[in-house]
Parts: C-alpha cells; structure tokens; sequence
C-alpha cells in the first residue's frame, strides 16, 4: 500500500526512538499494531460488502457469462459434464424418462430393421454375383468342350 523499505522503515524507528523515547517506544509499536489490525479489519468487512453487493446485483452471473462467451471449449465441456450428471440421475419413473425409454426402444428396432436390410442387400449382392461367375465359367468351360470337340 504504502511501499516502505527497509531504510526507510529505519528511519521511522530512529525518529521514533528520539521523539518518544525508549520507555514508551514499545507501547507506541503496540498501538499502532491494534490501529492496522482495525484498519485491515475494517478494508476486509468493506471488500465482503462490496462483494456480497455484488452478488446481489448479479455481477457474478455476468462475468461467468462473458467468461464463458470467451471461452467456448470450457463452456461446451461444461455442458457435456451438465448432460452426464443429469443422465446419472435419470429416473424411469417420470415422464421423461418413459419416452427417453420408449425412443431407446424405436431406436434399437430401427438398427435392427437397418442392420437386417443391410445384411439382406449384401446376401442377395453375394448370391447374384456368385450366379455371374458360375454362369461365365460354365460359359468358358463349354466353350473349351466346344473346342476341344471340333478339334
């Protein structure tokens, strides 16, 4: 606050020191020992009334908000850790939670519906291209009897 050295703390002493003099030098320190303890007490109950006042008006609201505005990764990580605790306390009983119940069910029909097209699509695409080779060697085979036989 005050920015004292050491020297010029030394000279305060000295001064003290010849102005009151050695017997009531102690007893000045003390004094002014419990004066900056009240002062220090006094500069911290204002900074809480300033900071509770703060509070009050919303100015902490409006900082995380800007904080958050500034920092977009933080924000969206918090809402990733907001949206895994209120997963954790999902509960089936409520409203919410039969529908995310019955759209977890639709949704586990609807991969199963995809998965049974895809692997019907990937059998018939095997099966007609299987038909494809069988047909082109049964070709290139009668063709080699076909020579075979003219020669």
């Amino acid at each position: 606050m005050f920015d004292l050295g050491w020297t010029e703390l030394l000279l305060i002493g000295i001064v003290a020191l010849i102005v009151v003099g050695p017997k009531e030098l102690p007893v000045l320190f003390r004094k002014a020992g419990h004066f900056v303890g009240k002062i220090r007490g006094m500069a911290r109950e204002f900074s809480r009334a300033m900071n509770n006042a703060a509070d009050d008006a919303g100015v902490g609201d409006i900082s995380s908000t800007i904080r958050s505005a500034a920092n977009p990764l933080k924000s969206s990580v918090d809402a990733v850790k907001k949206a895994t605790t209120d997963y954790a306390t999902y509960d089936p009983k409520t409203e919410t939670g039969q529908l995310a119940g019955e759209r977890a069910e639709q949704a586990k029909k609807i991969r199963e519906h995809a998965e049974k097209k895809a692997t019907d699509k990937l059998h018939n695409e095997k099966f007609q291209n299987s038909g494809k080779k069988g047909s082109t060697k049964g070709k290139s085979a009668k063709a080699k009897n076909t020579s075979s036989l003219k020669d």
